[in-house]
């Protein structure tokens, strides 16, 4: 990992809960990249179910490949 060079003010709240979250050895950025990454697979779930729920997705038969 690089050196780190960035800080990211939060409320002692907020770093109660990122403290209660993060593994033991588990780094600050290691931390801060499975939640960046867990937030990815919520927005696409939730563009899949927005597609879904307007009918935007048509149905392909794979043997027709």
């Amino acid at each position: 990992m690089s050196k780190a060079n960035k800080r990211i003010p939060v409320t002692e709240e907020r770093w109660r809960e990122l403290h209660d979250l993060k593994g033991p050895g588990q780094t600050w950025d290691e931390l801060i990249e499975e939640l960046v990454e867990e937030r990815k697979k919520q927005r696409l779930a939730e563009m899949v179910r927005e597609k879904r729920e307007e009918g935007e997705f048509v149905k392909v038969d794979p043997d027709s490949w």
